[in-house]
């Protein structure tokens, strides 16, 4: 389905999902103005064919601590290998390969020993890599799970969201860890589903979910190609911002709706933005309009040609072609 732009409705429930990604059908249904029958329909489709998956994130400050944005390059012919490899390891949650064929873009979460074995062991060894940076996370602004997509409301938007965290995160026993987990490969499992996966009456599983979601650790994120959201330019923008108006920059580009992705870093920039965009033009129009007033005196533009892994799931289907039409379907 990658060549192709999903209809308005499609589209409206990927939106529905980013909001809360445990949403019920009915619920969904309720605030789209449709039948609960054709969003559970619908959502099973774009599952089934691999065009949709929700996941649960970490928090913020987890996913944050320790992080590292990594930017390989490679022998031209060799990319996918090593985007392929990168994105095999369980600690490598997103990996794109870059315009031009000779670079991967990837984020690293793990701990010291880990990132330092691939950064200064394992890639340099490898003969195909050319070159490999690590740029440390220093804060994060906003981040794949908070990113939305536009084509909802703001009354509908607001209908959907998830109630607040209530609590601080509670400390976490074998079954709530088994939960995440089971959540992080899916996390529209029913409670039943959850409850047989993990050997716990349907009960307990229920009582646990809310609890864990008053602690805020049921962050959701709907992975999505942004190709069939009609956005056909993904693109990681490093920015050079003076350290006065860092926070104030950082703070101003997360509210943006074509930003998913805004980190304060360490190396040569101190800000890393990633943007989605229509198209070349669109992102020319974000460089000037939006980048332009705030100050910022250098941008480095890096294009994603194909995002291998987003958010733990691997990404299917091959680059889009320049033709792209609705993908249609009775209600």
């Amino acid at each position: 389905m990658a060549d192709q732009v999903l209809d308005e409705l499609d589209r409206s429930l990927v939106c529905a999902l980013q909001v809360d990604g445990r949403a019920e059908p009915g619920r969904i249904a309720e605030v789209l103005g449709v039948s609960a029958r054709t969003v559970t329909r619908r959502l099973a489709r774009l599952q089934h064919t691999g065009a949709l998956r929700v996941v649960r994130l970490p928090a913020v400050e987890e996913a944050a601590l320790g992080a590292l944005l990594l930017r390989v390059r490679v022998l031209r012919g060799k990319v996918e290998a090593i985007a392929h490899a990168l994105a095999a390891r369980p600690d490598v949650p997103f990996v794109d390969i870059m315009l031009g064929g000779h670079e991967v873009s990837a984020v690293m979460l793990a701990d010291p020993g880990s990132r330092d074995h691939l950064v200064h062991a394992q890639l340099p060894a490898t003969g195909s890599v050319v070159e490999a940076s690590a740029h440390a996370v220093l804060h994060v602004f906003t981040d794949a799970g908070r990113w939305r997509a536009g084509y909802l409301t703001a009354d509908q938007t607001a209908a959907l969201e998830p109630e607040p965290p209530t609590t601080p995160p509670p400390a976490l026993d074998e079954l709530d860890r088994r939960l995440l987990a089971e959540l992080g490969e899916d996390a529209r499992r029913s409670h039943a589903a959850l409850a047989a996966a993990v050997g716990a009456p349907e009960s307990t599983v229920r009582r646990r979910l809310a609890r864990l979601a008053a602690g805020g650790l049921l962050r959701t994120h709907a992975t999505v190609d942004a190709r069939l959201l009609g956005m056909t330019v993904d693109a990681n923008l490093w920015l050079d911002v003076p350290p006065g108006r860092l926070a104030e920059v950082g703070e101003r580009l997360a509210g943006h709706p074509q930003v998913h992705g805004v980190l304060a870093t360490s190396g040569p920039a101190n800000l890393m933005a990633t943007v989605f965009c229509p198209d070349h033009a669109g992102l020319y129009r974000f460089t000037t309009e939006t980048l332009g007033p705030l100050g910022i005196s250098r941008v480095e533009t890096a294009i994603v040609a194909r995002a291998v892994k987003r958010a733990g799931v691997p990404l299917r289907g091959e680059p889009a072609p320049g033709g792209r039409r609705p993908v249609r379907a009775s209600r």
